[in-house]
């Protein structure tokens, strides 16, 4: 590990460096094209290689690692005090840098691809999750216009079936057919949602780290396998290692 430390602001195709010495003295400044970050930092030798802990820091240092770098990741909000001057990219790669040098600084661990995968998994359950609600409250709006007033939770849909299927019922034809599609997409989203439950519990029963957690009182499948997902290990200049969680993250 030759003594350099490089900031790299991230982006979809121009990426930022800012190259400095470990004591802070200023080495290099480049703006590149993501084809020519990927080639400049071949061929550059080992370097300390610090990024922002967002959208695709992950893939970026397990590239950065596979190329002889060691790679630390910063959350966003750990950088920004250190921005000095009018936001930009180089100001950002700078601040990147800076904040890295820290003694007390916070560093995220990079998620391996199967973490990556179970991240996303979450998240695509999570916003299932959001549109059923929608979807809920939606048909629960729908009925409220014509004085039906229904309770909050899918524990009532009951109630809003026999609002629809009543025989004297006094919601006009073209209500009763937006209802009874709301009603089909609610039960298409559930759908949806119980079948992604299924995949994250059957994950949950072949990681090591979420069979264990399992042991813990009161934490399930899904819970388990959130923490594996999403907990990083951030260690101070202490040595001491501490979980931050990266996202928030549902299982209702």
């Amino acid at each position: 590990m030759n003594d350099t430390m490089i900031g790299v602001d991230l982006a979809k195709n121009v990426f930022q460096l800012h190259g400095a010495s470990m004591s802070g003295q200023v080495r290099f400044r480049k703006k590149l094209s993501r084809q020519n970050f990927s080639k400049f930092m071949a061929e550059h030798p080992p370097a300390l290689v610090v990024m922002e802990a967002c959208g695709s820091a992950h893939y970026w240092a397990h590239e950065m690692v596979r190329l002889g770098h060691e790679v630390k990741l910063i959350a966003a909000q750990y950088v920004r005090p250190f921005v000095k001057r009018q936001k930009n990219d180089a100001t950002d790669a700078e601040a990147i840098v800076i904040a890295a040098q820290r003694p007390e600084m916070r560093f995220v661990e990079p998620k391996s691809a199967d973490q990556q995968s179970r991240a996303i998994l979450f998240r695509a359950r999570e916003r299932l999750v959001h549109q059923r609600t929608e979807l809920v409250n939606a048909l629960r709006a729908c009925l409220y216009e014509y004085g039906h007033v229904v309770p909050q939770g899918r524990n009532h849909f009951k109630r809003i079936e026999e609002i629809l299927d009543g025989l004297n019922s006094d919601l006009p034809a073209l209500m009763l057919e937006e209802c009874r599609d709301l009603l089909k997409q609610i039960a298409e989203k559930t759908a949806r949602i119980d079948e992604r439950t299924a995949k994250i519990k059957a994950l949950s029963a072949e990681a090591d780290t979420a069979r264990r957690l399992q042991t813990i009182p009161g934490v399930g499948p899904l819970t388990a396998l959130a923490i594996e997902a999403f907990a990083h290990r951030s260690i101070a200049s202490s040595g001491r290692c501490r979980c931050w969680p990266e996202p928030a993250w549902h299982l209702n």
